[in-house]
């Protein structure tokens, strides 16, 4: 049930416009939280929880756990910490959470639909950032009052988090004084914030007693120095430019990532001049970011050296794409698969330079292949969706937006679409047997989750 939950409510969350749904922040995130899990593999708890991690475009630092092991992070808190062991502190503090199972334990006297109006709590406070009003409206139902209550983490549960966090960073190498010193700017930032969002969704009530127990704890642990990998300075810098994609957010990203081109070591200054790529590319001049590009990889790497980091090499096919240059596109995506087997965001764009390639055929087998081992990922859908319509295969084409609407919980939508390639010129009888099919599931989907809304108002 707290499996189902925490989907639920991260299937809302992806369809909020401030979801970051930007695949190298992921990747680093689910890469970073997974050398945690490893190093401490009792951290997934009874449950045994398979964790994803995702960022949200949010001003205030801050992150989160949801039922299940799902486990945001504001985009502000990657830019607010330091270094990679304020960045595990937090991440491992969010894991002592789920892994001692705080939410099931505060809610495990309640009726199991009890648990289903805590995804409101959720839509409330995505809506505090657009509309306080709107989020003040949802919140102050009694029921929901009710399950804010419950949520307010105790000190204990606190204590729990902290100390199981701490056991995790120590296991993993990263210096456990990381802890005291992000939570107590987290404790500071906290006294300035103030919105309508749930308190299960606000910074965690950092009490200078709960912050003095941290110090007590980690006083007699051996100081250890963990050097920060590449890949954390590139992360933050490409979040400080998706952090406000406005004409105005991108010259400020521009001006503070010039900034940092000051910095006296080279993974500063590859870092600033990565960003300063990225940001020249959502800024539509493609060659000045190849440019930037250039001089943050021979930053680390040295003058004209060949390209050995994944956040690197993601850039590049991008800005190759965004240059029309399909065919370099696509041999440097293809030798990337081979270099980077994992990376699901190369994975991806090879598809893409297989499409602006003009191999469709290619494209399409590739990628029906991919949906097959990757079936919950929209992303995959979608490009299907794309290369099925440079095809003219117009029924094919909305089979794949369908699926892709299923996958994030947009089911009314999902059977519009259907509705759509069932009356597509082009669609065959097994196109129509595979419509029926997919129409019954998820009729029946829509059905079940009406009765859960009824027994909610029940």
């Amino acid at each position: 049930m707290e499996r189902k939950l925490g989907e639920q409510i991260i299937r809302e969350i992806r369809r909020d416009r401030d979801y970051l749904d930007d695949a190298p922040v992921i990747e680093y995130l689910n890469t970073f939280g997974g050398t945690l899990l490893s190093a401490f593999p009792e951290a997934r708890g009874e449950a045994g929880y398979d964790f994803f991690f995702f960022a949200v475009r949010d001003p205030m630092i801050n992150a989160f756990a949801l039922p299940g092991g799902f486990i945001g992070v504001h985009s502000a808190l990657l830019l607010a910490a330091q270094n990679e062991s304020e960045l595990a502190s937090v991440l491992a503090h969010e894991i002592g959470h789920v892994s001692q199972r705080h939410i099931a334990r505060m809610l495990g006297k309640q009726r199991q639909d009890a648990l289903i109006p805590l995804a409101s709590l959720v839509l409330a406070a995505l809506a505090a950032r657009s509309s306080p009003d709107a989020s003040t409206a949802l919140l102050m139902g009694g029921q929901g009052m009710a399950i804010q209550r419950q949520l307010n983490f105790s000190r204990d549960a606190e204590r729990e988090a902290d100390r199981v966090g701490l056991s995790i960073m120590k296991e993993a190498g990263f210096d456990t004084s990381g802890m005291v010193s992000f939570f107590g700017r987290l404790q500071t930032a906290t006294r300035a914030y103030n919105d309508s969002a749930p308190a299960y969704l606000r910074s965690h009530p950092l009490t200078t007693e709960r912050i003095a127990d941290i110090q007590a704890r980690t006083r007699d642990m051996r100081y250890r120095q963990r050097a920060d990998s590449l890949d954390f300075h590139l992360i933050r810098a490409r979040v400080r430019v998706l952090q406000d994609l406005t004409p105005q957010g991108l010259l400020d990203a521009v001006g503070a990532l010039d900034m940092q081109a000051q910095g006296k070591t080279r993974n500063q200054l590859a870092a600033a001049k990565y960003g300063l790529a990225f940001a020249a590319l959502k800024q539509g001049n493609p060659d000045k970011a190849q440019e930037l590009l250039q001089q943050a990889v021979a930053a680390t790497q040295g003058p004209a050296a060949p390209i050995q980091n994944v956040n690197f090499t993601n850039l590049a096919i991008d800005i190759k794409l965004a240059q029309g240059k399909a065919a370099d596109a696509l041999k440097e995506a293809d030798a990337a698969r081979a270099k980077f087997p994992l990376s699901r965001g190369i994975a991806r764009q090879y598809a893409d330079s297989l499409i602006a390639a003009g191999r469709l055929d290619d494209a399409v087998a590739y990628l029906r292949d991919q949906a097959q081992l990757y079936r919950q990922e929209p992303q995959l859908q979608d490009q299907l969706a794309k290369a099925y319509a440079a095809q003219g295969k117009q029924a094919l084409q909305h089979l794949a937006l369908a699926e892709s609407y299923a996958l994030n919980g947009a089911l009314p939508a999902a059977m519009d679409q259907l509705g759509i390639a069932r009356r597509a010129p082009d669609a065959s009888f097994y196109d129509q047997s595979l419509i029926d099919a997919r129409e019954r599931d998820w009729k029946a989907q829509w059905r079940d989750q009406m009765k859960e809304g009824q027994k909610e108002k029940l």
